[in-house]
């Protein structure tokens, strides 16, 4: 979430960037390009993907600032932008592939096994950690895009109704209503077939790696999303959190409690290109 300082201080930079300020252009795509990878690569789940989709959204907001006006804050119209861009997107490879969230579910009731995978050079925890995001992650797939940016937005992220509402420029009404089917689809799921919100339920992130590498999922010579060892060291603690809470807010409180991957390297060098090349 942005303090209001941090938002005071972005919307400044937004004016001087209106301005002609290039510098002050950089300094606001930057501060933004994180949160709308977020945004994207929970959308689509694959990392490439959502860098694609966040430098389509980054070139709409830099080319179209000057039609910003204050009207909302910053950060509302960027969602604007983004949610717009993601929603009429074309279908990238996961969503291809991906189910319902009822067959999801049957998904989770198979393919679980307790021996242990060879992988050289690879900790095991971290395997566990890379099919924990990617399975958590995948099943927003089985939500229809309108369902799943408003999952995204109030559940992950945390947006107030308002802010999430003009985000995706419907009556805060209706977007509690879309906001309420998502929930009860991830929940329900998570509830009947996921150990980690669950514990009586048999589906753990361990007993499914060996289902997910056959399946294409998880490549261990090269994990999207498990990165630290920090990470999986810390999530035995989160999870006793995490089992603390309410049912209804576990699987949320999984979700957000992953350390997903920034853009690359590669995406900073063309976000500096992009923003020298403009104007």
């Amino acid at each position: 979430m942005t303090s209001a300082s941090d938002a005071q201080s972005l919307e400044a930079l937004v004016r001087e960037a209106q301005g002609g300020s290039r510098a002050a252009l950089e300094a606001v795509a930057k501060a933004i390009r994180q949160q709308i990878y977020g945004l994207a690569l929970r959308f689509l789940w694959h990392p490439e993907d959502a860098e694609d989709a966040t430098q389509e959204i980054l070139v709409r907001i830099v080319t179209r600032l000057g039609s910003f006006r204050g009207e909302s804050a910053f950060t509302t119209w960027v969602f604007q932008v983004a949610c717009n861009a993601l929603r009429t997107t074309r279908k990238r490879r996961m969503e291809d592939r991906a189910v319902t969230v009822e067959d999801f579910a049957r998904d989770l009731e198979q393919g679980l096994s307790d021996e242990s995978v060879a992988t050289p050079g690879v900790d095991e925890r971290m395997l566990w950690e890379e099919v924990k995001i990617g399975c958590t992650t995948a099943m927003l797939l089985g939500l229809d895009r309108d369902q799943r940016l408003a999952y995204i937005l109030g559940e992950i992220l945390e947006l107030d109704h308002r802010t999430a509402s003009a985000a995706l420029e419907i009556e805060p009404a209706a977007y509690r209503q879309r906001l309420a089917r998502a929930r009860a689809a991830i929940v329900g799921l998570m509830r009947a077939r996921c150990g980690l919100v669950q514990p009586e339920n048999p589906c753990r992130c361990r007993r499914r790696v060996a289902t997910a590498i056959a399946r294409g999922h998880v490549n261990p010579e090269d994990l999207l999303f498990a990165r630290t060892e920090e990470q999986v060291r810390r999530f035995p603690e989160v999870l006793v959190q995490i089992r603390r809470l309410d049912e209804m807010q576990r699987a949320a409180a999984l979700q957000r409690s992953h350390v997903m991957p920034g853009p690359s390297r590669a995406f900073d060098d063309w976000l500096s290109r992009m923003i020298s090349e403009t104007r």
